[in-house]
């Protein structure tokens, strides 16, 4: 098994009413669940959307990120999967497509030390 990030951007839920956001996080965690029991769940968190960039040799830093809401990584799981097709088959079940979200699913790169 190798080790695979999804990275999610946009699927913004905050015009739901209460109960619907409920709901729908409720999805999350019943596909955290499922990978937890096929022991594919390694890590994942929620991001915060205000944050810093920093940039350059000066490490110029900015406030940010400045993006479209649809651009903005909300969050990541790393998860276990034999290759990039069943990752990408894993990330199918990503709770926002029904708004828009979506997952960017890359390898993460091993190194010999």
């Amino acid at each position: 098994m190798e080790k695979y990030m999804f990275l999610f951007r946009g699927g913004d839920v905050s015009h739901l009413s209460p109960e619907a956001q409920q709901a729908h996080m409720q999805k999350w965690f019943d596909w955290v669940d499922k990978l937890r029991k096929e022991n594919r769940y390694l890590a994942g968190e929620a991001l915060i959307p205000a944050g810093k960039t920093l940039a350059g040799l000066k490490k110029t830093i900015t406030d940010g990120p400045y993006a479209e809401g649809k651009e903005i990584t909300g969050g990541f799981f790393v998860i276990n999967a034999k290759n990039l097709e069943e990752a990408t088959q894993l990330a199918k079940d990503f709770p926002d497509f029904e708004y828009e979200g979506s997952v960017e699913v890359r390898e993460v790169m091993k190194f010999d030390m």
